[in-house]
């Protein structure tokens, strides 16, 4: 009794965590949707559920992790993005990713995008509770460059993270 009742215990808790492969979409806008590649992880290695016809890819959220998350992003930062994961694969933390991938940027060999480029985030607790933001790569922009500034002036207000560097983006969090 005790041995069935510890696996169903198993079998509900994967099976609440199960990955539904179609809510790697929610952050984009309906007709973005039918046309984006959607990306599922398979035991931490992620692997193409549908090739798309646009120009956007979506993960999933990671069954193995806490919490829910997906994202969406143009496929021009696809480079950066999987030059990000296969790092993070050999061991490496974010300081060292970082490192590397702005050496890697400065000389050319990461590709970065030459025009701002687009990540949605879907992220929370839960799918239920679940914020959105994006996130707008402009690589090497300043706050002089796009006149923003480098922190909220109020709440949700877009702002420039990491401003001069590759990963250099424009924020944006909606208040909820």
């Amino acid at each position: 009794m005790k041995a069935s009742l510890l696996g169903l215990c198993i079998f509900l808790s994967v099976f609440a965590k199960a990955q539904n492969p179609l809510d790697a979409l929610l952050p984009l806008e309906e007709g973005d949707r039918d046309g984006a590649t959607i990306m599922t992880y398979d035991k931490g290695t992620l692997k193409v559920f549908r090739k798309g016809t646009n120009a956007l890819i979506c993960l999933a959220d990671d069954p193995e992790k806490e919490g829910f998350h997906v994202a969406c992003y143009h496929k021009d930062l696809e480079p950066l993005m999987a030059r990000g994961r296969e790092l993070r694969a050999m061991g490496k933390d974010n300081k060292e990713i970082n490192s590397i991938r702005e050496a890697e940027a400065k000389s050319g060999k990461l590709k970065m995008p030459e025009t701002a480029r687009t990540l949605y985030v879907l992220s929370g607790k839960d799918k239920e509770s679940a914020n959105l933001r994006w996130v707008v790569y402009v690589p090497w922009a300043t706050a002089e460059s796009t006149g923003l500034p480098t922190k909220p002036l109020v709440p949700g207000g877009p702002w420039i993270m990491f401003p001069g560097t590759y990963r250099a983006h424009i924020m944006i969090t909606p208040v909820n």
